[in-house]
């Protein structure tokens, strides 16, 4: 089985002159759940090539069992280098899709048209779709088989407006994702603050933070393994 993993283009947080990108752990933890799985993981992203890294997911504080050994994974570390440009992916050649969150999303993948189109297109096929923490952002706008929006009436979470003002980034963020998520017609739910928590609505699956991507990766698994042909 393939399994398409979409990481952000965007490097800027807001007007605060710092940098952003994806975040780290929630690209590492799903990938190698994926890849001890034995599926055969592609990486792409809106630019190609390498995304941008949210340089405080790489500080010590924030480093895990999988980020660890993905600074000792060369080959991966060469896979990420060389993201594949969204324009040149199809969604046919895939079993389902994954985004890892940073607050990179929130400005690009938002309303990126051909992200957008992947996702309709694993909707319509009925393939699995993954996004964790700021990573729902890219599906706030994409409609499912029906036309209505993707989130909406489906039990949804994503980064909370707690741990948003907990970051302090708020007042940076161009809109909040919870408030968001439920403005779509989401049922968004959450669990503590920082704590795993994931929900699967159908074949949509979705973490709220850090802590829960590599549990969306798992569901995603057990979605994959129990659909017809697999």
């Amino acid at each position: 089985m393939k399994i398409l993993m979409v990481l952000t283009s965007h490097d800027k947080l807001g007007d605060t002159g710092k940098k952003t990108g994806f975040w780290l752990e929630e690209f590492a933890a799903p990938y190698y759940v994926l890849k001890d799985a034995g599926l055969e993981v592609t990486l792409a992203s809106p630019h190609g090539g390498q995304p941008p890294l949210d340089p405080t997911s790489a500080q010590p504080d924030a480093q895990t069992p999988a980020t660890e050994r993905f600074a000792a994974d060369m080959e991966a570390q060469a896979q990420l280098a060389s993201t594949h440009a969204l324009s040149a992916i199809s969604a046919s050649d895939f079993d389902a899709i994954f985004y890892p969150g940073g607050h990179g999303p929130m400005w690009d993948l938002h309303t990126d048209a051909t992200s957008l189109a992947l996702i309709e297109a694993f909707a319509k096929a009925d393939k699995p779709i993954g996004a964790v923490c700021h990573a729902p952002a890219a599906l706030l706008n994409a409609k499912g088989k029906d036309g209505e929006y993707l989130v909406g009436a489906k039990r949804v979470t994503g980064f909370s407006n707690s741990e948003e003002d907990a970051v302090g980034l708020s007042d940076v963020v161009p809109f909040m994702l919870e408030d968001a998520l439920k403005e779509k017609g989401g049922v968004y739910s959450k669990g503590e603050d920082w704590s795993e928590y994931v929900l699967v609505d159908g074949l949509l699956v979705t973490g709220q933070n850090p802590g829960s991507s590599e549990k969306v990766a798992k569901e995603l698994l057990t979605l994959l393994r129990v659909l017809p042909g697999n």
